[in-house]
């Protein structure tokens, strides 16, 4: 009943919005290490409502990344009522409590916004002969010994769409798990995996030094940016990995969420203010760079979102083996 009614609140008036105020500085927390692509999203946005002055207090950044984000969950999840503290938030909501029975739920916070939405796509090593995502699983089905990608952690975004990818393929894919995108892209660069599912945001240094390539993003539709990353290529260059033949999709939340027990004039405050946010130069300008998928939700369609999004990933996640049961 919590959520529904949560939900509810944020298509009040913006004058109910005003209602109630921040007294003290606003902490944003990251269940993510600094420099990871959840971390520059909290940074922008406190780049944005600063120099905007969209707030009259300060935001304080605070990454809290132990135990694959579990830390920094249960932090919002034991601070209910103060309406001083958030968490941005990425698919790990579902996947860390999924995957470690940790007794925590996005049902136990206060839903505030979804930002964007955060695309995935196959990338190699440029000097590796695959020209489409066709040559790539060409490849692992004679591979000896398998084709190995990596990504950010054991049974996280990046392990789920590589175990999709060898389920929907009918081939045997390698996954070697590291400590975030960051280095699963200086490896791949380095020639010691095969390919990796990184972000944007991730992958696109390398990407304009030429030493990876794109092959598809998980999607259903290209991507929408047309301004060049490299000599001859935008982002909306880049095929859908189902055009191709390799039918999975797979795009990432990024939201953000308050403790549970907030009222609902502090849900709204917070509504309004990250809507404002997804209105300024810095936003628009991040959007760009790092070609995220503008998707700003609130209310009922945000809690209508993760219900769904929760109900996909459990079915994945149960294909895939990756839910605790001990």
């Amino acid at each position: 009943m919590r959520v529904l009614l949560t939900a509810a609140v944020a298509v009040l008036p913006f004058a109910s919005a005003q209602a109630w105020e921040p007294t003290k500085p606003i902490e944003i927390i990251v269940p993510f290490p600094p420099g990871g692509s959840s971390d520059q999203m909290a940074r922008t946005i406190q780049g944005a409502i600063q120099k905007n002055e969209l707030a009259k207090q300060p935001i304080i950044i605070v990454n809290k990344p132990a135990a694959a984000g579990g830390e920094a969950m249960l932090d919002i999840q034991k601070s209910a009522g103060d309406p001083h503290k958030l968490i941005t938030t990425s698919s790990g909501i579902y996947m860390t409590p999924l995957a470690t029975k940790l007794p925590v739920s996005w049902r136990d916070f206060t839903p505030v916004a979804m930002m964007a939405q955060d695309a995935f796509l196959l990338w190699v090593n440029a000097a590796k002969p695959y020209k489409t995502a066709k040559d790539f699983i060409d490849a692992a089905r004679t591979a000896t010994p398998p084709l190995k990608t990596g990504g950010n952690g054991s049974k996280r975004e990046d392990h789920l769409i590589s175990v999709t990818m060898e389920q929907t393929a009918g081939v045997k894919i390698t996954y070697v798990p590291y400590q975030g995108g960051g280095p699963s892209s200086v490896q791949l660069a380095g020639g010691h995996i095969d390919g990796n599912m990184n972000n944007p945001a991730e992958e696109v240094a390398n990407w304009r030094s030429g030493a990876t390539r794109p092959l598809c993003v998980f999607s259903k539709k290209p991507l929408a940016y047309t301004q060049k990353v490299t000599a001859d290529m935008s982002w909306a260059d880049i095929p859908t990995c189902p055009s191709q033949g390799l039918d999975v999709t797979y795009e990432m939340l990024r939201g953000m969420f308050m403790p549970g027990k907030v009222t609902p004039e502090q849900q709204a405050y917070y509504v309004e203010l990250f809507r404002k946010v997804t209105e300024t130069p810095e936003w628009k300008a991040y959007l760009e760079r790092n070609a995220l998928v503008p998707d700003f939700r609130a209310g009922k369609a945000f809690v209508d979102f993760l219900t769904e999004d929760e109900r996909k990933h459990k079915e994945l996640m149960g294909k895939a083996g990756f839910i605790a049961t001990n």
